[in-house]
């Protein structure tokens, strides 16, 4: 029994949200003056060593990562502080404990079931769907309406026509990887009643003057890379999503958080100007290094 007492100390909810609220209050007392000494940063290293041992468990390999990465220099952005801020936010609040640990999760390996033989069916779009309507107490929590909206106007005509099995096959493959423990890197999300990808599809990249931003991790460049590449072909680098960069580069080993907390937290605010009508453009990072290479 003594084995298992380091786990079980922090993955009750009440022990997690209290490992979560200590995080939030150092984040917040090391902040709190506009700057942060290495004394602070030590801190917040003592809080992840406290935590490592679940750092193969969920949610702890979703929030350490994230905090080891904004971490590693030495420094705590605003960014970085306002990322972790957000993720704890979102891992602790009752749509986490109460949906994503559970039915979504079922919801998600559902998809992958479907996906795997590589086929996609009337019969089982129609289960699906009715699986969808036992649980609509999921309803706004990412899959869920993507996944209803496709199924409508799939099933609208009662037919699956190739375009549309190809549509299928690109959504529910995504979710097969998951169960590899990988990171979705090409989810969807619904704009209006309609399905589209989140990143566009061989986009047009311009350089010079252009304002990018970049989230998730590389496996090609560092962060310093990165903002190194688009300086030298003349673009400019924004730490945060606003309505002035044209461009928010998507790192290929994805974000960790993405299945829980709608791909995080650039992601979610550049999707939500793009909806706003403003022309941001959400690369992902294969068609980044393309661009470069024509560059």
């Amino acid at each position: 029994m003594d084995d298992h007492h380091a786990y079980r100390h922090f993955m009750g909810k009440s022990e997690f949200e209290k490992s979560i609220n200590s995080l939030l209050g150092l984040i917040e007392g090391v902040t709190i003056d506009s700057k942060i000494n290495h004394d602070e940063i030590d801190f917040l290293e003592t809080w992840l060593n406290d935590h490592r041992i679940n750092a193969s468990r969920h949610p702890f390999n979703e929030l350490l990562p994230v905090v080891e990465l904004a971490i590693s220099d030495g420094i705590l952005t605003k960014e970085e502080r306002d990322d972790i801020t957000w993720l704890c936010n979102r891992l602790t609040s009752s749509d986490y404990f109460n949906i994503a640990t559970a039915d979504m999760q079922k919801l998600h390996a559902i998809m992958a079931g479907i996906g795997a033989d590589g086929e996609v069916n009337v019969e089982e779009l129609e289960g699906l769907f009715s699986w969808l309507q036992e649980h609509e107490h999921l309803k706004t929590c990412w899959p869920y309406d993507e996944v209803e909206s496709l199924i409508l106007g799939v099933l609208a005509d009662k037919k699956i026509d190739p375009i549309e099995h190809k549509l299928l096959m690109n959504f529910f493959g995504e979710f097969v990887s998951v169960l590899d423990n990988k990171t979705i890197v090409s989810p969807v999300i619904l704009e209006g009643s309609n399905v589209f990808g989140l990143c566009s599809v061989c986009p047009d990249i311009t350089f010079a003057d252009a304002v990018f931003c970049f989230t998730g991790s590389s496996y090609k460049y560092t962060r310093n890379q990165f903002e190194e590449l688009i300086e030298k072909y003349g673009g400019k680098i924004s730490k945060g999503i606003t309505r002035k960069v044209n461009y928010l580069v998507v790192g290929a080993d994805g974000n960790p958080c993405w299945a829980y907390a709608c791909y995080g937290r650039k992601v979610e605010k550049a999707a939500e100007l793009r909806r706003q009508g403003h022309s941001i453009v959400i690369v992902h990072e294969n068609d980044f290094h393309d661009a470069v290479m024509d560059q």
